[in-house]
């Protein structure tokens, strides 16, 4: 019970990673704020964590609005009286070859994946610094590496990466610990959202099946590298092995994004979130 009476609000808890940290933090004995867009997905899974004999409250509301983000502290404060956690996890994937993108979609990328994220750290610093509390920042593998056609995506991903690494040191003399989370391939729904933010459940993963770290195994690591205040954990073997090879052997990367580009006509979905 590693988070034993923590309040922890997580933003994009209604599916994949966010929602999978949401069963693994209830099992080690927090108390939850499950904050999404979709009220359904954040019904259904505070119900199944009722039923479990854990304490959850859904807020609904968009990254994207900072009153959104406001609500969701003073909920948490009004329901549990503090707050210990924040996992910024909301985001999404904008994919596609320069020429066929807007600069309007790479702005819908960061509104999401970057200012979101930095508004949910604001949002929450106050109550963290009261509590010396744990802020978890989702960033990507795609955050060391960008692959043709996801330019959008892996800039998003490398200014959180940047956040990360400042924030560290800024707020560690406050007792808040950052972590960041640098998944690889992680199964969600995420390779079925497209451009502007919509899922389509019919879409086809174009991974193969063995190659996504199961999302319960992930919130594993996540929740683990949490506890211990880690810098930052880089999730999924997959995950490492690429980062290893653009620190150390990036002519490899090089080769494979150029193969890439050569034998592939239409975009394809990168690291998940």
């Amino acid at each position: 019970m590693k988070f034993r009476d923590h309040v922890v609000l997580i933003t994009g808890a209604s599916t994949g990673i966010g929602a999978a940290l949401a069963r693994e933090l209830a099992r080690e004995g927090a108390w939850l704020e499950l904050m999404a867009r979709r009220r359904e997905r954040l019904d259904s899974l505070q119900a199944e964590l009722a039923a479990a004999g854990a304490q959850a409250v859904v807020h609904v509301g968009d990254v994207t609005q900072r009153a959104d983000l406001d609500a969701g502290v003073a909920l948490a404060l009004e329901r549990y009286g503090r707050l210990d956690m924040a996992v910024a996890n909301a985001g999404f994937g904008v994919v596609g070859p320069l020429e066929k993108l807007e600069v309007e979609d790479y702005r819908r990328q960061f509104e999401t994946n970057v200012f979101a994220v930095l508004e949910t750290s604001k949002a929450c610093l106050a109550e963290l610094r009261k509590t010396k509390g744990r802020l978890v920042l989702i960033g990507s593998v795609a955050g060391y590496i960008s692959a043709p056609n996801a330019s959008p995506y892996a800039m998003s991903k490398f200014a959180v990466r940047a956040l990360a690494q400042a924030l560290g040191p800024e707020l560690e003399p406050h007792g808040v610990s950052v972590t960041l989370i640098s998944p690889g391939f992680v199964t969600s729904e995420i390779r079925q959202v497209d451009n502007r933010g919509a899922h389509h459940s019919h879409a086809k993963d174009p991974l193969p099946a063995w190659l996504p770290m199961p999302a319960d195994v992930a919130a594993r690591k996540i929740v683990a590298a949490a506890y211990k205040r880690r810098r930052e954990a880089i999730i999924t073997a997959h995950g490492k092995l690429l980062v290893w090879l653009q620190r150390f052997a990036p002519w490899v990367l090089a080769f494979a994004a150029r193969r890439g580009v050569k034998g592939r006509s239409e975009p394809h979905p990168h690291e998940t979130q």
